[in-house]
């Protein structure tokens, strides 16, 4: 027969184990709408995603597509050197935000157009997102200012 002092322990373990099982689904639970991964224009156009996905695109705004709406909206073109995606965005745009400069935007892509909710520019003429410059260092656009 089991002492009660293991029998306790046992308990305490067990108690433990679903606690953490509990624990970790529950930050899983609160994570999942704050998880935005990061796709190139490329990516987007190679597998495009569902409507609803929330993700970040990145790249350079394509020198001469940058036009100002109605109001608020712009649209402009995101491209990586392989591709090029639409992007509208209704708001103020960043101030250091142009043509030929690093961004990150965060939205969905409805109808072969990415609908932004954010645009996220560079901060200044030397940093560009290191998302980014991977993407476009993939696509062979992208060189190091010191090389």
């Amino acid at each position: 027969m089991k002492s009660l002092k293991k029998q306790r322990r046992i308990q305490i373990i067990a108690l433990t184990a679903v606690a953490l099982v509990g624990a970790t689904a529950l930050i899983g639970y609160a994570m999942r709408d704050g998880i935005n991964y990061f796709r190139s224009p490329s990516q987007v156009m190679a597998e495009p995603p569902q409507a609803q996905e929330v993700f970040r695109l990145g790249g350079l705004v394509e020198e001469g597509s940058l036009k100002r709406g109605q109001g608020e909206v712009v649209m402009f073109s995101v491209t990586d050197g392989g591709a090029s995606v639409p992007v509208t965005f209704k708001g103020v745009l960043p101030d250091l935000f142009e043509e030929n400069q690093g961004m990150i935007g965060t939205g969905t892509y409805i109808n072969g157009v990415f609908e932004a909710s954010e645009i996220l520019a560079k901060h200044d003429e030397t940093y560009m997102p290191k998302e980014v410059t991977d993407a476009l260092k993939e696509q062979g656009v992208y060189r190091d200012s010191d090389s």
